[in-house]
């Protein structure tokens, strides 16, 4: 299999600017104008990397990754729905469901890691389904993370934050943040991560402002003067009842806080779905890959342990969400501490979170259709870019899917909201157990050709063992998701369909597809890899540099 290269992936980073270079500068836009013809017959179409390396653009930073993964993981989910799963699962319930989601969203994250830098593509898991399991899958995966993409969840969200301070229709404010995030993907790839660069630190700032607030709170130190230490660990206690009473009531909470934190850590995988559209993409997206998982899990972590002990879980404020600030258990810790102002700066906050998802979703849709049309699952009109390498047929195409969030002007806008955000953690745990596969399938591939996990150009200690844990943890929580609609008198449609639907959807996808194309389970010894292989050694990328000094604070961001 040849890997088709284009001219710019020859010349060397560090490489001077001459007459040589701009010569090849023009060739370089004499070739994207042809790519730009119909013809999708080319060579480039059967390569490993198709199209990622010609026509789209290396516009991103290490510090833009990793910015982007905090505005996907840090929205709607922590800071409304908390409220839920906290009067759900009480303190100790919810801190422990937390705790034990990040570990499997570590392990995964890991395994997508050592898959992404072998294999840096354009929507990185659609990709590494065909090449490593079957292409059936990979066009499965790929369609419903557009259909996943096209759900307007945080756009619905975005206005119901909005009537926190006005009683204008919510359909105003949707059709502006509409018109504003279509504008913002389509300019360029580097004014939308600069875009969300911002936004990302302004909720690094809330972040750190929410855990201070929380121990000047628990500290007495409020308006109040009251403290409160761990009362609400005592006083409802560490767990509550769900349906019904004594251990096996607290347990049902604690497992149904489990489901509910998943929406929460919904963006951490979206980082090497740009993997073609980053400088160095082999390091870049490994080393974004790990320190996401670090840096989200411990702030995760100690927000969720802050928000137990400055408000107690049997508020009834809190298990009735409104979709807004009102709802919020950080707003209502800061009213019942007599702490003003802080309520309209937290909805702000939160404002700008919905928005940096939204966005995020536009983006991860039109990269996943980019990758489908690479292969021949989606038209060939979805790899039509900008000159600044935008896929903007793609763009346009999910865009279309936006005006669903009206559906939140009923009168049952806050039910509309947590569907989406039901059907959007179904999706989520498809995928994470869909990277376990790659992984697992990789290893045994790499097993059974006599490669050694010495040759991939990154990797850690423990990624199969990891594959597997999180990979069969994510299938126990799929199947469960939905286990309220078989407790006697709980049933309901609504809640089971948005539980269960991507199952059937994704096995519908997946024979569908396997019957018109006749693709093949792929087995070890067929796996493509060398390819790979030999991709990684003809394109050598420098060492990350070592930071010292003054430069350990760009941790932070970078």
């Amino acid at each position: 299999m040849e890997i088709k290269r284009s001219t710019s992936d020859s010349i060397s980073e560090s490489q001077p600017v001459d007459s040589f270079s701009k010569d090849i500068e023009a060739v370089e836009v004499q070739s994207y104008k042809e790519n730009e013809d119909e013809n999708s017959n080319n060579d480039d179409d059967n390569s490993v990397f198709g199209h990622d390396r010609n026509r789209l653009k290396q516009g991103l930073e290490q510090r833009h990754l990793q910015m982007l993964a905090l505005v996907g993981v840090f929205g709607t989910g922590i800071f409304l729905s908390s409220g839920g799963i906290y009067a759900t699962a009480g303190p100790c319930g919810m801190f422990l469901a937390y705790i034990i989601i990040a570990l499997v969203v570590g392990m995964n994250q890991i395994s997508l890691a050592e898959c992404a830098a072998l294999m840096p593509t354009s929507a990185a898991t659609v990709r590494h389904l065909e090449q490593f399991i079957d292409p059936a899958w990979g066009f499965t995966y790929g369609w419903v993370s557009v259909w996943s993409s096209s759900m307007p969840n945080e756009i619905s969200a975005t206005a119901v934050i909005v009537s926190y301070w006005t009683d204008l229709s919510q359909g105003i404010w949707i059709t502006i943040f509409i018109i504003v995030i279509y504008a913002s993907n389509s300019y360029s790839i580097r004014f939308y991560g600069e875009l969300e660069f911002v936004f990302a630190m302004i909720k690094v700032l809330l972040l750190l402002g929410l855990v201070i607030v929380s121990i000047v709170i628990t500290s007495g130190g409020g308006p109040s003067g009251k403290s409160i230490g761990f009362q609400y660990w005592r006083d409802p206690g560490p767990f509550n009842e769900y349906l019904t009473p004594g251990n096996l009531g607290k347990f049902a909470g604690f497992w149904k806080a489990l489901n509910g934190c998943v929406y929460s850590y919904g963006g951490v995988q979206s980082v090497p779905a740009l993997a073609a559209e980053v400088k160095f993409p082999r390091r870049t997206v490994y080393t974004a890959c790990k320190r996401i998982f670090y840096r989200v899990s411990i702030i995760m972590i100690v927000i969720v342990f802050c928000l137990t002990l400055i408000v107690a879980s049997n508020d009834e404020r809190i298990a009735n969400s409104t979709g807004n600030a009102k709802s919020s258990p950080f707003v209502i810790a800061m009213k019942n501490a007599n702490i003003k102002v802080l309520d309209h700066v937290v909805n702000a906050a939160v404002l700008t979170s919905a928005f940096s998802a939204a966005n995020l979703q536009l983006v991860y849709g039109s990269r996943n259709l980019f990758a489908l049309a690479v292969k021949n699952q989606a038209p060939k009109i979805f790899l039509k870019t900008t000159k600044r390498g935008i896929p903007w047929v793609g763009v346009t195409f999910c865009a279309c899917f936006m005006p669903l969030a009206y559906m939140n002007l009923s009168t049952s806008s806050a039910n509309v909201f947590n569907w989406f955000q039901s059907i959007v953690s179904a999706k989520l745990l498809l995928n994470w157990i869909l990277i376990s596969a790659n992984h697992i399938h990789m290893s045994r591939a790499m097993k059974a050709q006599g490669i050694p996990r010495s040759r991939l150009p990154h990797s850690m200690r423990f990624t199969p063992q990891f594959a597997w844990i999180s990979g069969v943890a994510s299938v126990i929580l799929l199947l469960t998701g939905g286990f309220v609609n078989f407790v006697k008198g709980k049933f309901l449609i609504s809640s089971l369909f948005s539980a269960y639907f991507i199952i059937p959807l994704a096995l519908g996808l997946y024979f569908g597809w396997k019957f018109f194309k006749g693709t093949r389970y792929l087995r070890p010894h067929e796996v493509e890899l060398e390819a790979l292989f030999k991709d990684v050694e003809e394109n050598p990328e420098p060492p990350l540099e070592p930071l010292r000094g003054w430069k350990i604070l760009t941790l932070l961001w970078s």
